[in-house]
Order: structure tokens, then C-alpha cells, then sequence
């Protein structure tokens, strides 16, 4: 019996493990390719393939080389002849089209194989939460923490994409676990897993630099800590500390040399000439072309190439629709919003009472004794029995102090990194508050002690009955989301099918609906209503042409009109003109078949009619004005003209 309770915990994090999994791997296979994708795929594959970094050096390599990795075992046609390759500056758009839609291959079975990497990283990241959580929390309350990771919505959705978010989010958790460790037990082989584990989590993400500083302060109350018992000095940290980020970034070194090998250099400082051109400061810009003219820093300056083009995207910020109003410079309250919008209740109440209980505490701590020495002699001593939750909570300030300041505002999924951090301190705190009953001190008498008793039971029981309520809750929250887990919104923010209402971009609508409209598509003509031809202005990184073929899927926009009316294929080429490139029309002729069906990304038809602020302008003709005569708009804040359906969550269609 006791040789069975040992298997408990193991059997029940493998079934949330293929819980997990297989709601990734159905989400998958329903979904289109997003934004992202169409770059990170063709990239993830150039590299593996032919060691050629010039698609997408935005971002690092590891998550798109681990998902370039299974496609070099099928039959797969790589446009390396097109322009887009051969002479364009980080063609990566059209080679993302070339390279899925337009040269021969099977791109459902291409990118369903590049999200395997993603979904077994997302997995992995539920087995370090576990693990860690198992270590600070003991064998039981380790599952809350686990099952939040592994249910939470944000990382069901992301975590089966190939985007670098769960990936950068499991680099940062396992890279602060291995610091702690070096810092608990300072060996030799715990300071070169501290620095490899380091190196792999900065070639997740560029973002994740913001573990620098993190360690760096983690590192300094570790030693005021540790001084007091007169342990080392702060020199060994600095040293200790220098040389982590060293291995670090020596692995990240040979990965960009590995890379960037058959990248010809000429074409390396072309191109990183021509998007540093308008870089600012100069000198920087100036560092990074000195480095490629010499065959070893070459690598490096490819590494700084990508740090270089995020700083300019991050202040450059990027136009999107939030709460009614459309910007590109961002709004501070952005993510806040977005966070309580778009995580499910039963954590946020779980959250609340968490913070709470641990304010409360504080202040009853300071009021006992207000005297700085006695209490910096206490926060001396938390540091000793709570080091990795102060580490923790050092990062979560750190990077939500860095998107908040941020004016690229696109998603949630920013805020990722903090996740496992934020729910192994809610556990932490949850567990406390439950505990906290059995802390009052016995009576002497025997029914004063056992009513005492009594009451500890029902507030003990009350407590833990309310924490697995709220579990439960949250867990059939998630698992009604399904498919839809991009889409997920709260009560408070409408659900899965309102929330576009508030925000948009990766937090609704990344395009990943496609195939659900191709769905639509032949579902109506087996109902009798066949489709002919329908007009599509999408958002995302399927292509509608390729879906439901050539001749029924008509590229649009708003500037182009009603459809219902003839006009003629030379009025417009490709849609999305800022990502997709443009093709050319074809010959002037009308159209043989009335076009009396539209279907319109959602996060296209906010852009067109949330309000402009801070200086962003909109052409009239960009507005669907005629949509709105046609159907219109309900009241409220961010009401869009009402659709006759919907392709899944995001592509809004209408019947003229």
C-alpha cells in the first residue's frame, strides 16, 4: 500500500502531462498557421538545413532550429532560387509564403511537424515547475502550481506554436533554478550548468537579457545573507557570477557560428547595413558592421544584429487595438488590463487572497517590532528559508517594470516569462494562509482546547474546500476553452467569443482560423448553399488561396468596396500589404462570379474602426464604412457590424 502511495504523485503528473499534451496536439491540428509562423518556419529550416541565418535575426535560434529539426527528414522543396533569398534584406515573409503555399508543399504537414518542439517544450516546462515546486512546497501542494502551468490557457495556446514565448518562459525558469542552486551549493559542476542552462535560455528569447540584471540582484541579498555568517566575500559573486555568463554566452557564441557558416559574409554586412541604417545611437549600429568584417565575431555580430532590431521594434512600439482605440506608441495600462482580462477568475481570486495574506502578515511583522535593525535582521532571515521565492518575486517586478515601460504592446504572451514564478508564489501564499490555523496557540483547559480544535478543523477545511473549488473551477474553465485556448478571455472579459471587444492582435486573433473557414466553406455547400467565391481580408500566416483554392478565394480590403458589386481582379493585388508580399494581378476582366460572401479577420475590422489616438492616422477608405451601412454596429465598447457567422473565434463573416 505504502509502495503504491509512492506512484501517486507520478501517475497524476503524467496524466496531467498527456492532458496537456493532447490539448495542445488537438489545437494544432485545428489551427492555421499565426503571424509568427510564416517567418519562424522557413527561418527554423534554412538553419538546420543549410547552417544560413538570414531569415528572421529579430529573434534567436533555438526554438525555430528545434522545430526546423524533424523537416529534414521529409521530402520538402526550399525556394533558395527566389528573389526573396537570393537579394532581399530578411525576406521572410515571402519566403514564408514561397516556401508553405507556393512551392509543391504540404504545409498542414509541415507545420503541424514544427510544433512538435514547442509542445514537448511546453511540457518539459510543467515538469521544472513540478520538480521545483515539489522541493519548496512538499509532494501535495506542488500540484497547484503544476496544474495552473499545465491548464492555463495563455500557455495551451502558445505552447503549440513556434513562437519563442513558452520557450523563453522555460529558459528563464530553468536558468533562475540552476542560479539558485549554484548559489545554495557552489561547486564547480553547478556553476557550469548555471552558465549552459543560461547560454540555452538567451537563445530562446532576447527579452530573456533581462536575467542579467535579475542575477545580478539576486546575487547581492544572497550575499547579505550569507556574510552574516561570515561566508565568503562578494568578490567570489562578481567572479562567480562573470564566469556564468560567460559559458553563457560562449554557448551562445558557437550556436550563431554553427548558424551563420554558410552566410556569406558580404551579404551578412549588406543586409545588417541596410536595417541598422537609421539605428540610433550610431555607434552601436557602427560596432555591429566593424564585428562582421571579422570572421571571428562574426558570429557575434549577428547576436547583436537581433538585440539591435528588438530595441528598435520595442521603442518603434506597433500599432494595434486596445480597450476602443487604436496606436502604435502603447498604452501604460496595457497589460495590466490584458492580465486581468485574459487570466481565468478562479486564479485571479486565488491571487487576491495570496497577496493579501502575505501583505497582511508584513504589516503585523512590522507593527510587532518597527526597528530597522530587528527588521532587516528578519528579511536577513526570510532570505535564508525563502531565497528562491524572494528570487522570484525579484524577476516578476523586474520584467513587468520592463513591459510596462514598453510601448510594444501585443499580447499577453510578453508577459509569459512571469507565469510559473507568479504561480508558485500564489501556491506559496495559499499554503501559508491554510496552514496559518494551526498556529494559534493551544488552551490548557480541555473543552477550551478541544472547541479550539473544533474551529481550527472548519477554518482549515473551509480554507482548503476554497482552494479546490477555485482548482476545479479553473480547470473546467480551461477545458471548455478548447480549441480555442489564443482566444480565451474571462467573464469579465466576455469569454472566448467577446473578448476581441477589449484587445486584439495575439491576445484574440492571430490568424489562426483559416482552415476553420475553409470548414465553413464546404460545410455550406454540403448544406445547399454552395460558396462560389468568397472575399477574404485576413490576418494571420495561412494563405486563403491555398485553403480553398484559386478561384473561389478573392483577396480584399476595405478600400475595394462591397463585393456584391463587379469590379474587376486588376482593382487589387495581395491583401495585408505590410507582411505579405505583393503580387501581381492578373489581366483586367470582370469577374464571371457575383462575390455575395465576406470574411474579415477581427483583428483587421478593430484596426478599421477603433479610434485613432496619439497621432495614428487612417484613410477613410480603410474604414469599411459600407460594411457598417450594411450591418450595423451594436453599441458598446469595441463592437464590430454584426457577422451572419464565424469562422472559429477570429474570422467574422458576412452574407451580403
Amino acid at each position: 500500500m505504502a509502495q503504491t502511495k509512492n506512484y501517486l504523485p507520478a501517475l497524476f503528473l503524467i496524466i496531467i502531462l498527456l492532458a496537456s499534451f493532447f490539448l495542445m496536439l488537438k489545437a494544432s491540428f485545428g489551427d492555421s498557421a499565426i503571424m509568427d509562423e510564416l517567418a519562424h518556419i522557413p527561418a527554423g529550416y534554412s538553419y538546420v538545413k543549410y547552417l544560413d541565418y538570414r531569415l528572421n535575426p529579430e529573434h534567436p535560434p533555438l526554438l525555430k532550429v528545434l522545430a526546423g529539426l524533424p523537416l529534414l527528414f521529409q521530402k520538402i522543396d526550399f525556394p533558395l532560387k527566389s528573389s526573396a533569398w537570393q537579394k532581399d534584406v530578411n525576406g521572410q515573409w515571402e519566403m514564408g509564403t514561397k516556401f508553405l503555399y507556393e512551392s509543391g508543399n504540404d504545409a498542414t504537414l509541415i507545420i503541424r511537424w514544427s510544433r512538435i518542439a514547442p509542445i514537448i517544450l511546453a511540457l518539459l516546462l510543467i515538469i521544472l515547475v513540478y520538480f521545483w515546486s515539489k522541493e519548496l512546497l512538499g509532494k501535495t501542494w506542488a500540484f497547484l502550481p503544476t496544474l495552473l502551468t499545465a491548464f492555463s490557457p495563455t500557455i495551451l495556446a502558445h505552447g503549440h506554436y513556434v513562437t519563442t514565448d513558452v520557450a523563453a518562459t522555460l529558459g528563464i525558469t530553468a536558468a533562475t533554478y540552476y542560479f539558485l542552486k549554484f548559489l545554495l551549493q557552489p561547486r564547480a559542476k553547478n556553476i557550469i550548468i548555471a552558465g549552459l542552462i543560461f547560454g540555452l535560455a538567451q537563445l530562446t528569447k532576447f527579452s530573456v537579457l533581462l536575467l542579467i540584471p535579475s542575477f545580478i540582484i539576486i546575487a547581492f541579498f544572497f550575499y547579505l545573507y550569507r556574510r552574516r555568517a561570515n561566508w565568503g566575500k562578494i568578490w567570489f559573486y562578481l567572479r562567480t557570477l562573470f564566469i556564468i555568463f560567460l559559458i553563457g554566452y560562449a554557448l551562445v557564441y558557437a550556436f550563431y557560428f554553427l548558424f551563420t557558416f554558410n552566410y556569406p559574409p558580404s551579404k551578412q554586412l549588406s543586409d545588417s547595413q541596410f536595417i541598422l541604417q537609421s539605428f540610433s545611437p550610431r555607434w552601436l549600429a557602427q560596432l555591429d558592421i566593424d564585428l562582421i568584417k571579422n570572421p571571428f565575431t562574426r558570429p557575434l555580430a549577428h547576436y547583436l544584429l537581433g538585440v539591435l532590431m528588438v530595441l528598435k521594434r520595442s521603442a518603434g512600439g506597433n500599432t494595434g487595438y486596445f480597450m476602443g482605440e487604436v496606436s502604435a506608441t502603447g498604452w501604460w495600462d496595457y497589460f495590466p488590463i490584458v492580465y486581468l482580462l485574459k487570466e481565468p477568475l478562479p486564479l485571479l481570486i486565488m491571487l487576491i487572497i495570496s497577496f493579501a495574506v502575505t501583505f497582511a502578515n508584513i504589516i503585523k511583522k512590522l507593527k510587532s517590532r518597527f526597528n530597522f535593525k530587528y527588521q532587516f535582521a528578519n528579511f536577513l532571515n526570510y532570505l535564508g528559508t525563502h531565497g528562491p521565492e524572494f528570487s522570484m518575486l525579484i524577476f516578476v517586478i523586474i520584467y513587468w517594470g520592463y513591459s510596462l515601460k514598453s510601448p510594444l504592446n501585443i499580447g499577453i504572451r510578453h508577459l509569459l516569462p512571469t507565469f510559473p514564478f507568479i504561480y508558485i508564489l500564489l501556491a506559496a501564499g495559499l499554503k501559508n494562509w491554510v496552514r496559518s490555523s494551526f498556529s494559534e496557540n493551544a488552551s490548557a483547559k480541555f473543552f477550551a482546547w478541544l472547541l479550539q480544535k473544533i474551529k481550527q478543523f472548519f477554518k482549515v477545511s473551509f480554507k482548503t474546500g476554497l482552494v479546490f473549488v477555485l482548482l476545479i473551477w479553473y480547470l473546467i474553465e480551461s477545458l471548455s476553452t478548447a480549441p480555442y485556448f489564443l482566444s480565451y478571455f474571462n467573464e469579465i472579459g466576455g469569454g472566448v467569443w467577446n473578448g476581441y471587444r477589449y484587445v486584439t492582435d495575439s491576445n484574440y486573433d492571430w490568424g489562426q482560423d483559416l482552415k476553420r473557414l475553409e470548414n465553413f466553406v464546404n460545410e455550406q455547400g454540403l448544406a445547399g448553399e454552395k460558396i462560389e467565391k468568397i472575399a477574404i481580408d485576413y490576418f494571420g500566416g495561412g494563405n486563403p488561396k491555398y485553403y480553398l483554392g484559386e478561384n473561389k478565394a478573392e483577396y480584399w480590403q476595405s478600400r475595394r468596396g462591397n463585393p456584391i458589386q463587379t469590379r474587376t481582379n486588376a482593382d487589387f493585388t495581395q491583401t495585408n500589404v505590410d507582411k505579405f508580399p505583393r503580387k501581381s494581378a492578373s489581366s483586367p476582366r470582370e469577374s464571371a462570379t457575383k462575390i455575395e460572401w465576406l470574411a474579415v479577420s477581427v483583428n483587421t475590422l478593430q484596426a478599421a474602426l477603433g479610434k485613432t489616438v496619439s497621432g495614428q492616422k487612417r484613410e477613410p477608405q480603410d474604414e469599411y464604412r459600407w460594411l457598417q451601412e450594411l450591418k450595423p454596429r451594436p453599441r458598446g465598447l469595441g463592437q464590430v457590424p454584426q457577422p451572419d457567422f464565424r469562422a472559429g473565434t477570429s474570422i467574422f463573416i458576412y452574407h451580403l
